[in-house]
């Protein structure tokens, strides 16, 4: 248990810092810009994401806007489950 809470304190850690530093902001539960979510927010906000397998395609479905702003401040790795594509450098 103390590990998952460490991970996930690194995680939102990360997130806020990764805002910080972008002087950007994600919109909170009640639709107001923070630079300080918490990560339960930001997996509500996934929720409604699916990874849908369909005559041999692989897609992902509901990726809006807002979950595309959001991914912006994951790392490749984490934007690799999403199928985006990487950033060329």
């Amino acid at each position: 248990m103390v590990l998952c809470l460490l991970v996930y304190n690194l995680a939102q850690r990360q997130l806020r810092l990764d805002l910080a530093i972008a002087q950007d902001t994600i919109p909170n539960q009640l639709g107001k810009p923070t630079n300080s979510p918490t990560l339960r927010w930001v997996f509500q906000c996934f929720m409604a994401v699916h990874l849908v397998y369909f005559q041999g395609l692989t897609q992902v479905v509901n990726l809006s806007p807002l979950r595309l702003h959001i991914l912006n401040f994951f790392s490749p790795a984490c934007q690799r489950y999403y199928l985006l594509p990487l950033p060329v450098s």
